[in-house]
């Protein structure tokens, strides 16, 4: 019986294991999009003409999209995993805003 419990511990360890790693690349996906973000944000800002601009706000756009999916596809891995609460998350990662003057903004 005592085997079955260790072997059983040592399953639950793994899987406790993966689950932190399995959110770390999560978190790291999300900050890396949100550095592309603010990449784009900066080129955006030293755009030499209107076209260029035109081109980088788009390509802004599209990479805020895609880090607020990142953002949500690791909240909902939190809740799968019962961590309700994202203050913590918030903080560190906030919603990506688009630019200002964008359509929407």
């Amino acid at each position: 019986m005592r085997q079955r419990q260790q072997a059983l511990d040592r399953v639950n360890e793994e899987i406790a294991r993966e689950k932190a790693a399995s959110l770390g690349r999560a978190g790291e996906r999300l900050e890396d999009a949100l550095a592309e973000v603010a990449a784009l944000a900066a080129r955006v800002g030293a755009a030499a003409d209107a076209a260029e601009r035109a081109r980088l706000v788009a390509q802004h756009e599209a990479a805020r999209v895609r880090a607020a999916q990142r953002r949500l596809a690791l909240i909902i891995q939190r809740e799968a995993m019962g961590l309700r609460s994202h203050r913590v998350l918030d903080q560190q990662f906030p919603e990506p805003r688009r630019l200002a003057g964008e359509a929407g903004a």
